[in-house]
């Protein structure tokens, strides 16, 4: 599940991925095998492995994979304790980025709005991808 994002000449920015399980206090993913895993693995901790704070269930209208689905229509924003996330694959530099900001469900946004939510929402930044063409 994902969400590309392009500028308004039409260039790919990135895209925006449900990331599982995240400690918003402590700043770490769940999954076992950390960032690199998170998008292939299976295998998660129960608990947070630096604070021990479980999780609270959300729903497809609060969560990461919710607002990939179109369900999650909350402002964009931090969550607190351990609860899903996303992560945010560049395809170019943040600092490239000189006009709005259109994700591929034609939604537009200003470069502020978008620089919010990828990092209020995305905790987890992919630089790999810088240059390369990918969806």
């Amino acid at each position: 599940m994902g969400t590309n994002f392009y500028d308004a000449k039409g260039n790919h920015i990135g895209k925006r991925s449900a990331a599982g399980l995240y400690c918003w206090d402590c700043e770490i993913t769940l999954c076992k095998q950390g960032t690199s895993g998170i998008h292939f693995d299976t295998d998660w901790h129960k608990v947070c492995p630096i604070c021990g704070k479980g999780y609270d269930q959300e729903s497809l209208l609060d969560s990461s994979a919710g607002r990939e689905l179109g369900f999650n229509k909350n402002e964009p924003g931090r969550k607190q304790g351990v609860a899903s996330c996303a992560s945010f694959t560049w395809a170019m530099p943040k600092d490239k980025i000189r006009y709005n900001v259109t994700d591929e469900y034609g939604t537009s946004y200003s470069q502020e709005q978008f620089l919010k939510i990828v990092s209020e929402e995305c905790p987890i930044h992919f630089h790999h991808m810088i240059g390369e063409r990918f969806c």
